[in-house]
């Protein structure tokens, strides 16, 4: 039986709390939250110590509802996706919690609200790179990348670097190279983040015609793909303490979290390619981890007296 018909609630029997938790959830809160975990980091680095509390504030607020926009148009656009795999299963699209109608209203008041709030309370630089983080989620990744290539998750990623160049521009009023490194680092860290997650559900997305590497090429590739990326990952964090003048914290977070995930992405492969049971979500999980991890030390070293 189709997903969505035993999932399905009327929706005249939905509650105002229900109907606000559905709202919520569409914006992918755990997406969210790992976007600004790099926030607020670039902005204490941007201003070599604490920035003004009321602009991290309200770069926090409009950063939250940017991406919560752009996941809110993701969510419509993809409706029919999330109806065929378990694990979308529960968005609010499919259960019938929220309207079509009703997403695409608040996927644009979100949308405009986040420019005009980055725009009043910050800068025009940022609410311009709001906008355009916005654009490559939604028109670059979700409508035109998804569904042709497996290579989406790498191009499409760069919408969720974003975050460190508005959090820059948002205390600085201008982009230097540092936010730049950290973008890379993000970029280079999408996919090994994300592989591992489409190898678990590989059945999902095949079965939703999406060709994620992990559809089209097997867990033996994505594995050799996921060291490549994490290597290259590493190297790019390591590039930020010549460039920003990291100190010795830095440094040392970025050496030890930076071995550790290339020691797992490496476990990754060997254990696909003799064909033994594998554990992407150990890997999927470390890469949150190791994100933390370098964008607390961002935060931190500019802190410290050495």
């Amino acid at each position: 039986m189709d997903v969505a018909v035993e999932s399905r609630v009327d929706p005249g029997r939905i509650g105002f709390a229900r109907k606000v938790k559905a709202y919520v959830s569409l914006t992918k809160p755990r997406v969210v939250e790992l976007l600004l975990v790099t926030t607020v980091p670039t902005m204490i680095l941007a201003a070599n110590g604490i920035p003004n509390l009321w602009l991290v504030l309200a770069t926090v607020v409009g950063g939250y509802m940017s991406a919560g926009s752009a996941g809110a148009f993701n969510c419509y656009i993809d409706r029919d996706i999330d109806r065929v795999m378990r694990r979308t299963k529960n968005r609010p699209l499919v259960t019938g919690e929220l309207s079509d109608r009703e997403a695409l209203v608040f996927s644009w008041a979100l949308g405009i609200a986040s420019v005009v709030v980055l725009a009043v309370f910050t800068n025009w630089l940022a609410a311009a790179l709001s906008v355009v983080a916005i654009l490559l989620y939604v028109v670059f990744y979700t409508l035109i990348l998804k569904r042709r290539t497996p290579q989406n998750i790498v191009w499409g990623g760069v919408a969720g670097c974003m975050p460190v160049l508005i959090g820059w521009a948002a205390v600085t009023g201008s982009l230097d190279w540092a936010p730049f490194i950290l973008f890379g680092i993000i970029f280079l860290w999408t996919p090994p983040h994300y592989w591992p997650l489409s190898m678990k559900y590989r059945a999902d997305y095949k079965d939703a015609g999406v060709p994620m590497l992990a559809v089209v090429r097997g867990r033996a590739a994505v594995g050799l793909q996921v060291i490549l990326y994490a290597w290259a990952m590493v190297a790019c964090s390591l590039l930020l303490i010549p460039v920003a003048h990291m100190g010795l914290f830095y440094i040392a977070v970025s050496l030890v979290a930076g071995g550790w995930f290339i020691y797992e992405s490496h476990r990754l492969y060997n254990l696909a390619i003799r064909h033994e049971s594998v554990s992407p979500m150990r890997v999927f999980h470390g890469s949150i981890a190791y994100l933390t991890l370098i964008f607390l030390a961002v935060a931190i070293d500019p802190l410290l007296p050495f």
